[in-house]
């Protein structure tokens, strides 16, 4: 299938003695060797290593990164892809079924709202109507400790987050999601996807059948 890329941009300046940050994407892997990573973006990987990681993705024709950048350094990511081979959400195959990976934005930065403006952007010009979007929200991957917030709150945060580009709660027995409360699966199909696919992704949420 076509996995269409379109370029968009947007600056912010949160107050007239701050920086101003470009929200960008999807960027290319040559683009991003150019950047270097914010020292605090390090929840998943070392800040290098993520870099890598990135630039990875962008070359995947699915691929596609978001970032938000202050000058030459990525403050903020995004990532799609399609999910990993390890993972029940890869059955299938299925070409129309893309997984928002992770998104992180540096603590220094966190209350300018450039989460929601990244993954927004990533949605602009209709480019993800003819896939399936997803994203698996685990608590023990939640900066609690620094956002002070509860597992509770923070799950409320993230969950308002998704529902900014339209993504909303689906059911699962995925073990994972399953073996905590606060654990989500948050989803977007697009317009054009086609009722075969929905039905597939059904299959691949429920596995076991006292659960349907």
């Amino acid at each position: 299938m076509q996995h269409t890329k379109i370029y968009h941009s947007s600056r912010l300046r949160a107050a007239p003695d701050q920086p101003e940050i470009m929200i960008e994407g999807p960027v290319s892997s040559d683009s991003l060797k150019s950047l270097i990573m914010h020292n605090k973006l390090d929840a998943f990987r070392r800040p290098k290593e993520q870099l890598e990681a990135l630039v990875e993705i962008a070359e995947l024709p699915e691929g596609r990164i978001i970032i938000a950048r202050d000058g030459t350094t990525i403050v903020g990511y995004v990532t799609f892809h399609y999910p990993d081979e390890i993972e029940r959400w890869s059955q299938g195959h299925m070409q129309d079924l893309i997984e928002l990976g992770a998104i992180e934005v540096a603590d220094d930065y966190r209350t300018m709202g450039l989460g929601k403006r990244m993954i927004r952007l990533a949605f602009e010009d209709e480019q993800m109507e003819n896939v399936i979007c997803f994203t698996t929200e685990y608590y023990w991957h939640w900066d609690l400790e620094n956002s002070k917030l509860t597992v509770w709150e923070y799950r409320q945060m993230m969950e308002k987050l998704m529902k900014s580009v339209d993504m909303i709660w689906f059911a699962t027995d995925d073990p994972e999601i399953c073996s905590h409360p606060a654990n989500c699966l948050m989803v977007r199909i697009g317009k054009q996807v086609p009722i075969s696919s929905i039905e597939q992704f059904d299959r691949i949420r429920f596995q076991q059948r006292f659960m349907y």
